[in-house]
């Protein structure tokens, strides 16, 4: 039975012939276009957007240390954010960069491999005015770095890296060391050109000085965590860690708490009269044996019994055993 259109359905065929026409594929004009993503499988992105998105985090919080501690060893403003995470080829990454440069190969410890920290010229020669006492100035013609220079940045690269330790610290307990610097980058070539790298721009603004800090993190140096860079875990764990943190704060602060501990011996009734003429040897019948235990009592809740002692001299109580809750 062929279908019954309605008098609203038959009003829109004539109004679309009136219009130009009812298009006959319709049906597959309406169909939106899927995206296509573009893979390159001769070079493949070895690492995934939420771990971008994972690294991101890490430095952001480094961004914030290495600020805090550039300001205070400068002695002066200096103000760090970060820019850029991308996944690239080692050679494109080697490739941009201006001779000469400054690049400091970072041991990775415990993960097999090296990093690179490269810092461009602009920064390191005004670092390097700062430390010496001057005002912050900046090479016009950029030369080759001298030794007392390169030691000068050494050991500033040092105590960055402690701080940088800190930043990774809830992923992978890292103990970066510099082994070298070198000024030329066809001399830092840490692994082939056709592998994939993550690397990190900061952006450095030191007065009226401004360049970058870029950090290489291949992915054989990474492959060991790269479980633990997706957000969700990284997230999970740190919200157990939080609570296991606050569990233990808790169980420190309870531990400390005072209550009052008392042991009843007995318990009797008197009369005002006669409690009001007691006098110095009279003696009160208590409600309990000498040989019976005694009640041991937490505050307002009876928890234990015990027999009385002495001990070094001073009244004491003796645990005999525990009083249950369901037995109250």
């Amino acid at each position: 039975m062929g279908e019954i259109l309605s008098q609203s359905e038959i009003d829109d065929i004539l109004r679309q012939l009136t219009e130009g026409g009812a298009d006959q594929n319709s049906d597959e004009s309406e169909v939106p276009d899927k995206k296509v993503r573009v893979h390159d499988f001769k070079r493949p992105s070895k690492f995934a957007k939420d771990q971008l998105k994972t690294l991101n985090i890490i430095h952001d919080n480094y961004s914030r240390l290495a600020t805090n501690f550039l300001t205070a060893y400068l002695r002066t403003l200096v103000q760090v954010d970060v820019i850029a995470v991308d996944a690239l080829p080692y050679g494109d990454f080697s490739n941009s960069l201006p001779n000469p440069d400054v690049m400091a190969i970072i041991d990775f410890s415990p993960l097999s491999g090296s990093i690179i920290f490269e810092f461009s010229p602009s920064i390191a020669f005004c670092s390097i005015d700062l430390i010496l006492g001057g005002r912050g100035a900046t090479m016009q013609e950029i030369r080759e770095f001298t030794e007392i220079e390169n030691a000068l940045l050494e050991r500033m690269i040092t105590q960055l890296l402690f701080v940088y330790r800190s930043s990774w610290e809830n992923v992978i307990d890292i103990t970066p060391r510099l082994e070298k610097t070198e000024t030329n980058p066809q001399f830092a070539q840490i692994i082939g050109p056709t592998e994939m790298v993550a690397l990190v721009v900061l952006t450095v603004k030191i007065g009226s000085a401004e360049g970058t800090i870029g950090i290489c993190l291949p992915h054989l140096v990474m492959e060991p965590v790269m479980d633990q860079l997706y957000t969700r875990l990284w997230y999970i764990q740190r919200d157990e860690e939080n609570k296991m943190s606050y569990r233990t704060k808790v169980e420190n602060e309870l531990e400390r708490v005072s209550v009052p501990v008392s042991a009843v011996v007995g318990k009797t009734s008197i009369m005002v009269h006669d409690f009001i003429n007691l006098q110095v040897g009279d003696v009160l019948k208590l409600d309990s044996y000498v040989n019976s235990d005694m009640n041991v009592t937490i505050g307002n809740m009876l928890k234990f019994r015990a027999k009385p002692g002495i001990n070094r001299g001073k009244n004491a109580v003796q645990i005999t055993s525990l009083i249950e809750k369901e037995a109250l």
